[in-house]
């Protein structure tokens, strides 16, 4: 582990099964991380699929503070998939929750198992609005419009959702 905690950003999607559960679930075990901490959620969004098939995603983005290495952290979030149930059939192939690693601190890096930042955050309407709620500084005006062709909704919260 590290010692000094890092900033990085989670993007959390589903499609399968009770999408809004599954993401909302993925936000607390994000929190059972050993050490690390939830600093920030956006709202959740509802989006057509993307490259991808099967019915709407629910997605959102998670600030965290984390003492954990960016692979020791993806590791974490395999993890959390594969209690999620997570099955990896065949490329972009529906799911029952997703978590990408977008950014961690300002590292780059480029190996087969984890590339940073997320090569293709900037292409996603489901990346940049809900990370525009967490990280305004992030997403310029640009990003919107490059990916205004693509469907999105922010949803209204419910009463029994995390704050």
């Amino acid at each position: 582990m590290l010692r000094d905690p890092v900033t990085a950003y989670v993007a959390l999607g589903a499609n399968l099964g009770q999408a809004r559960a599954a993401v909302l679930q993925a936000l607390q075990a994000l929190a059972s991380i050993s050490g690390t901490q939830v600093t920030g959620r956006s709202a959740l969004y509802r989006t057509a699929p993307y490259e991808a098939q099967g019915p709407d995603f629910i997605n959102a983005v998670a600030r965290i503070d984390t003492r954990l290495t960016a692979p020791d952290l993806l590791d974490a979030l395999q993890a959390i998939e594969n209690q999620a149930g997570r099955l990896r059939p065949y490329l972009n192939a529906p799911r029952s929750l997703d978590l990408d690693l977008l950014f961690y601190g300002d590292a780059q890096m480029h190996s087969p198992r984890l590339n940073l930042p997320h090569p293709r955050w900037r292409e996603r309407a489901f990346v940049l609005y809900p990370l525009a709620d967490v990280w305004p500084q992030r997403v310029s005006p640009q990003d919107l419009v490059r990916v205004a062709d693509q469907a999105i909704e922010r949803l209204p919260p419910m009463d029994q959702e995390l704050p």
